[in-house]
Order: C-alpha cells, then sequence, then structure tokens
C-alpha cells in the first residue's frame, strides 16, 4: 500500500489526505478481489519500521486503524470478507487492538475472502516469533512445516503473487518466508489510485507467468 504519502504531496495535499484516501481504495481492491474470486489477501498496512516516521503521522494512522477497522465490519460481513491482522497488535495500544480482535470475532464465519491487514508487522520478527513459539513448545529441530505451524495465521497459505505500488522494487521486510515461490509484479500507480482494474491487471500479470517452484516445465 505504497504512495500515499506521495499521492498527496503531487496535488499539494497533506500526507494524512493521502492515506484517508488509501482507505478508499482498499474498498475498491477488496471489490476487485471478490469479483475475480481471490481466495485470499494480504495487505501490508504498517511495518515494523513505520514506526520511524514523523509521530504526527504516525498517530494519525493509528487513529484509522482505531477508527475505521471496527468501522468498515458491516461492508465485510455484507460482502463475506474474513478479517485477520498479522502483527505485534500490542505494541499498538489497547483500543486499536481491542477493535481489531472484534473485528477478527464479528467476521470469522465470511468465507468468500480472507483479508489479512499486516500491522506492526514484520517479515524477520515474524519467523523469530515462530522458532521462539516451537521451543517454548519444546520442538528441537525445526523443518519448513513444523516452523509455520507456529506462525500467526498458519491457516492462511503461502503468497502466490505480490504486487507493490508506486514503483517500489523491494521486499521491505513482507512474507519473508511465505513468499519463497512468489511471484512479483511493480506498478507505478501510488495506492489511492489502485482499483478493481488494477486487481484484474495483478491476475492478468500472474496468468502469463509460468510457476517452476524449482523444477522445469514440460
Amino acid at each position: 500500500m505504497d504512495g500515499n504519502g506521495r499521492w498527496a504531496k503531487k496535488r499539494g495535499l497533506p500526507r494524512t489526505v493521502g492515506h484517508l484516501s488509501g482507505l478508499k481504495s482498499l474498498r475498491k481492491v477488496l471489490l476487485g478481489a471478490l469479483k475475480f474470486k481471490v481466495p485470499y489477501l494480504t495487505l501490508y498496512c504498517f511495518s515494523t519500521e513505520n514506526w520511524k516516521r514523523p509521530s504526527d503521522e504516525v498517530n494519525y494512522l493509528m487513529g484509522l486503524f482505531a477508527e475505521k477497522i471496527y468501522g468498515e465490519i458491516d461492508f465485510y460481513n455484507q460482502n463475506e470478507i474474513k478479517l485477520l491482522c498479522l502483527g505485534d497488535l500490542s505494541k499498538l495500544g489497547e483500543k486499536i487492538e481491542n477493535e481489531i480482535l472484534k473485528a477478527e470475532k464479528a467476521t470469522a464465519n465470511n468465507t468468500k475472502l480472507t483479508l489479512q491487514l499486516a500491522i506492526n508487522y514484520g517479515g524477520q520478527n515474524e519467523i523469530c516469533d515462530a522458532v521462539n513459539k516451537g521451543i517454548i513448545a519444546g520442538v528441537t529441530q525445526f523443518d519448513p512445516t513444523t516452523l509455520r505451524s507456529f506462525f500467526q495465521h498458519p491457516e492462511v497459505p503461502p503468497v502466490d503473487i505480490i504486487a507493490r505500488s508506486a514503483g517500489e522494487m523491494r521486499i521491505s521486510n513482507f512474507l519473508l518466508f511465505d513468499s519463497a515461490y512468489a511471484e512479483f509484479v511493480f506498478y507505478d500507480e501510488f495506492w489511492p489510485d489502485w482499483d478493481e482494474k488494477m486487481v484484474e491487471k495483478i491476475i492478468n500479470d500472474y496468468d502469463n507467468r509460468v510457476r517452476r517452484f524449482g523444477g522445469t516445465v514440460k
């Protein structure tokens, strides 16, 4: 979800306006995912490194999370979207954590699309946390399947494709373990400009890829 601030700056607007516009794009992207029957979607909302941003911007984002995540429950339920949050929610504050947990519970029985919001998330931390949980559980030797069983949401399958907005061409600590064989696509459009057509473009680009998983094409 890159480019909210740059989208706003390009229009002479505060960065906060860009973040608000990015939320509007979220609905469009979700409707696109539903239209094309995407079963799982993970969005990188706030990384463990994003705390380095100016405090007023971080506070604004935390306010948006508190207000909008639970506030979108009707939309999620009407469209059969199950909400999961990925990351260390304890650092977001009790109010935001409670709103997120309530939203997860309220949408738990929805089945058309599982939406995973990565908030205060880092791929390296995800792997370290899983190892630590495994050690506490008595695991002395890990293989990929065992390690993954200690992830926060192991029921969500590994990634098929990672699409990045705003011309950024790096992984930025996102789903490091689960992106082992993911396809990557990069687009210049800022996140607030994403919509259903962008979802269609991603799917078309994915369909044109040949996934070999280390093997050869017969």
